[in-house]
Parts: C-alpha cells; structure tokens; sequence
C-alpha cells in the first residue's frame, strides 16, 4: 500500500472529510471561482455520462455556443481537445478550477462536467456554480466505498440539492423520484416509455427503432437518426436533446448535431469489421456489460457468428460483489469468454481473475496478460464472429500495485495483434 493509502486509512473519517473541503475552497479561491462567469451543467449517473457531455457538447458548439467540457474521455475548450489521462472522470478540485478558469478566459460561455459519487464524496463539486443538474440513471456501483446503495445514491443526489435553476431526468429510471423531490425553476424529464410526472416539461422519444449502424426514434414529430446502437444511447441522446432545448437551441438543429455525431472513443466502438468484428467498450458494471452484450450478441446472430469476450473486473480493493456476477453475465451472452487481469491495484490479479471466472463456469479461459488475452480471442474469431473488449475503453492505463501505472492502449494492441493473426 501506498503512503497515501496508509494515511486515508490511518486518519479519522472527519479529518479526510475537512481536508477535501478545505482543498475545495483554496482551489475556488486561487482561481477565482471561475464558475461564476459561465453557465455550469453537471451529468451524473452510474453510466452515459461521457456520451451526454459528449453529445451536449457538439449541440452548443453547433449552435455557437462557446463550450468547455471534462468527460473521463478528454478536455474539450472551444472545441480543442486533450485526452483525460488521469484515470479520474472527475479531475482533483484544483485540477478542475484550473480547467473552469481557462474555459472562462478562452469565453466560454457553458461548461459542462461529469460529476461522480467519489468526486461528490470528496467535495470536488464543491464551490462550482451549477446552473443545471443532468441525471441518467443509477445502478449498483460502489457500494463498498460509499457503504450502501442509499449512500451511493445520496452523493448523486447531493449535486440537485445544491443546483436550484434547472434540472433533467430521466423518468424511466426507477430512482428517478429520489431526484424529483428537489426544487428548481425548471424541470426536464426525457424518457422511452411515456412517463408523465406533474410540473416537469417532458421530452419523449416515440417510434424508437434500430436501423443500419444506429438508432431511429422521434421526439416531437422530428425523426432523428443517431449514429449510435442501443437504446441506451437514445437516452443519452434525449438527455443532451433537454440540455440544449434549456439553453434554447431549437429542435431542427439539435436534430442536425445528433445525426452527425461520431462513436464515443472507446464505447460500443468498432475498430475491426472484416472479416470478423471488434468491438472496445468501456462497461464494467454489470448493467452497461449486460447492455453492450445483448445489442452484439444480436449482431453476432444475424452473422451467424458467435460473441466472443474479453473482460476483467472493477479495479482491485473495490465492488469485489460484482465480478462473479460479471462473470455471470458474460456466461450468459459470449459463445466464448477469455477473463483477463484490468487495474489490480494492490490485490493479486490472479485472485480476481478466479472470481470473476467462477461466475463465468467452464466457458471461462483465464489468461493473465492482457495483451495474449486479447491475441488469443482474435485467433479464435472465425467470420462472422463478434469480439467484445470490456473494461479499459480508451483509458491509458493499466493499474497495479504501489501506485504504478502500466501504459496501455486497448485500441493499438487489438490492432496489433490483428495484424498478427493474418500475417501469421
């Protein structure tokens, strides 16, 4: 264990807590609390976020807007990016008040931030001026840092309960109602199923169907195409739709910025389509994993192919819960499942591993490095196949033990590899 792990688990729980607000505030301080110069729009949720702040982002730039976004993808000014090699979705308090300055000296005029639980927990939210609060949805998720899910939820809550303009939710969710209790001028409510709640404007998506390389739906008698898969994405989208109709973007040219949208990086991203298909994804909690599973188990089918997948677990020390039930999961869906090492941090890789391929059964193959994880999947793709590549996306690390971080691209080693297989 690390120095700093020594003293997190060594110092009282009220000591941790002060300290991180007293970071909080010397970083509003030092930059001069940034956030009161632009309109501030926090995306929380267990998942979609980086895709909404995404697809928001490109609605307000579209519309000339001057835009600034963090994401756990990149940082994004005046449309200039650079990627997120933190591996934080939400940077450290001073990282992000630097951020909130430069947006605001460059004239941007919005800003938009994932904002997470552990973030909330640390109080990086703190002293930001949120105009808007965007919740997606809620899933199990860590659970062992936070104590329970009621916890868990809570530190999502807390960012509505501070922000008191405008509000977006999503009313299929079934949390959704821990959510709407909290005053604001406004309220956006998007959803799939037609759900009405009193005092909120709702946004619904009508006709919702898949078609070549996306999803179709409707949203007030304008058919949108979204060059992504999955309906999951069709909330994403309709979340980024209340976001630029809050700001008064009209529908016509939010249609315009979704049908031209590109793939999120390292989410339901295909790098390889012949003669076989890859697919990276980013999923690690069961929920998104059993998403992503269920839209490329279909393609795989109407190939006549097989799903072939290549997962590790949420990283050492934390949600040990879930990887037998990911391992479920993918038993569930993958015609063939190679179970791999992901960010060990301090633990033995080879004990997660065990874990998650105890849900997996005898499908499971367990090979430690990732890279011959990887090498071995694509050999064992026929045509037709889909392989699946879960739980780094495009992050650029692998994590282990003593704080060291292990260079990684997932993308440039599938190809790698690809390329070994057909110069073999």
């Amino acid at each position: 264990m690390t120095i700093k792990g020594l003293i997190k688990k060594a110092a009282p729980k009220f000591l941790i807590n002060w300290y991180h607000f007293g970071l909080a505030f010397l970083g509003a301080l030092v930059y001069g609390f940034p956030s009161r110069r632009m309109e501030v729009i926090g995306v929380t949720g267990t998942s979609g976020k980086s895709t909404v702040v995404k697809l928001a982002s490109e609605i307000y730039e579209d519309a000339g807007i001057p835009t600034a976004s963090i994401s756990s993808i990149r940082f994004r000014i005046n449309g200039e990016d650079t990627p997120n090699l933190l591996k934080m979705t939400m940077p450290g308090r001073w990282r992000i008040q630097k951020f909130l300055k430069e947006a605001a000296d460059k004239g941007c005029k919005t800003a938009i931030i994932e904002v997470t639980s552990e973030g909330i927990k640390q109080h990086r939210h703190r002293f930001i001026k949120f105009k808007t609060a965007v919740f997606n949805n809620l899933a199990m998720e860590h659970i062992e840092s936070h104590g329970s899910f009621e916890k868990y939820r809570k530190a999502k809550e807390d960012l509505f309960k501070k922000t008191k303009d405008i509000h977006i939710l999503n009313l299929d969710d079934e949390n959704v109602g821990e959510f709407l209790k909290y005053p604001a001028k406004k309220k956006y409510g998007y959803t799939l199923k037609g759900a009405f709640k009193n005092g909120v404007q709702i946004i619904s998506a009508n006709n919702v169907k898949r078609v070549q390389g996306g999803m179709e739906f409707e949203v007030d008698g304008t058919v949108i195409t979204l060059p992504l898969e999955g309906d999951f994405n069709v909330c994403n989208a309709l979340a980024a739709i209340c976001a630029g109709k809050a700001r008064g973007v009209n529908l016509l040219e939010i249609k315009s910025s979704l049908q031209k949208t590109t793939t999120v990086p390292g989410h339901m991203e295909e790098i390889i389509s012949e003669p076989f298909s890859v697919f990276v994804d980013y999923a690690f909690i069961p929920a998104s994993l059993e998403k992503v599973y269920k839209i490329l188990k279909s393609k795989a089918l109407e190939r006549k192919g097989r799903l072939i997948g290549v997962l590790g677990a949420c990283g050492g020390g934390r949600d040990k819960w879930k990887r037998p039930v990911l391992g479920e999961i993918a038993k569930k869906y993958c015609d063939e499942i190679i179970v791999t090492n992901e960010d060990p941090y301090d633990e033995n890789p080879q004990e997660i591993i065990g874990q998650v391929a105890k849900g997996a059964g005898e499908k499971a193959v367990k090979i430690l490095d990732r890279r011959e994880a990887i090498g071995w999947a694509l050999k064992a793709a026929k045509p037709g196949d889909v392989v699946i590549l879960t739980g780094k996306g495009c992050e650029p690390w692998i994590c282990v033990s003593d704080g060291k971080k292990i260079p990684w691209d997932e993308k440039k080693t599938a190809m790698e590899e690809y390329q070994k297989v057909f110069l073999r």
